[in-house]
C-alpha cells in the first residue's frame, strides 16, 4: 500500500469539513480575496468561498426568530455549484444582532457529493465560530474506490487536521485503491 494514498485519503476527509463554512471565515483568516478566482478543483469539498447562490429545497420551511432559527424539513436539498447535500432535516442557527450564521446541523440520511467526492452519515454539523465539521452516525468518505469509514468525522479546518473515531468495535476502516500508475510501479520493485 502506498502511504502518500493513505495520507491523500485523509486531506480527502480534511476537505469534507469544508461544506457550508462560509467565505466570511475563510476572509477573517485572510485567505480568500474577492478579486481572486480559484479554480474549482483547489476549494475544499462543499460549500467554501464560493459566491454562488445556494439554493435549496424541502417539503416545508419554519422561521424562528425568538430561536434565530430556520428549520427545513422533508426531502432536503441544498447545492452550491457543484456541491450538494441531502438530508431529511436542515436546521440553520444565527447570531440574532449579526444575523451571521452560527451553526448548521443537518440530520437523517445525510449525503454530500461533489464530483467523484461523497460522504454519508445520520448528522453533520458545521460550526462557524470553531471552524469545525462533525459528521457522525455510520460516517462513510468516498473518493472514487477509496473509502474510511468511522462512526464519527471531525474535521478542524484552522488546523487542516482531521480525527476519525472508530464505529462498532472501535475500529476505523479504511479502503484505499492504487491508481493504475501505483500499480505497475509496485510490480516493477
Amino acid at each position: 500500500m502506498n502511504l502518500g494514498k493513505g495520507i491523500g485519503i485523509l486531506v480527502l476527509i480534511s476537505s469534507l469539513c469544508l461544506f457550508f463554512i462560509s467565505g466570511e471565515a475563510q476572509e477573517k483568516r485572510g485567505t480568500v480575496k474577492s478579486d481572486e478566482k480559484k479554480p474549482r478543483a483547489e476549494v475544499g469539498f462543499g460549500f467554501t468561498s464560493s459566491r454562488d447562490p445556494i439554493d435549496i429545497n424541502s417539503d416545508s420551511v419554519e422561521a424562528n426568530q425568538k430561536q434565530n432559527t430556520v428549520t427545513f424539513k422533508g426531502n432536503v436539498v441544498a447545492k452550491q455549484g457543484d456541491t450538494t447535500l441531502y438530508s431529511n432535516t436542515l436546521l440553520i442557527i444565527y447570531d440574532p444582532n449579526t444575523k451571521k450564521l452560527k451553526e448548521i446541523i443537518a440530520t437523517g440520511n445525510v449525503k454530500v457529493v461533489q464530483l467523484e467526492r461523497r460522504a454519508t452519515g445520520q448528522k453533520a454539523t458545521f460550526q462557524q465560530d470553531e471552524n469545525k465539521m462533525v459528521l457522525d452516525g455510520e460516517a462513510v468518505v468516498r473518493e472514487g474506490e477509496n473509502v474510511i469509514r468511522g462512526e464519527r468525522v471531525i474535521f478542524y479546518v484552522d488546523e487542516e487536521r482531521s480525527v476519525v473515531e472508530g464505529g462498532k468495535g472501535g475500529r476505523v476502516s479504511t479502503h484505499i485503491t492504487p491508481t493504475p500508475k501505483e500499480e505497475s510501479e509496485s510490480k516493477k520493485k
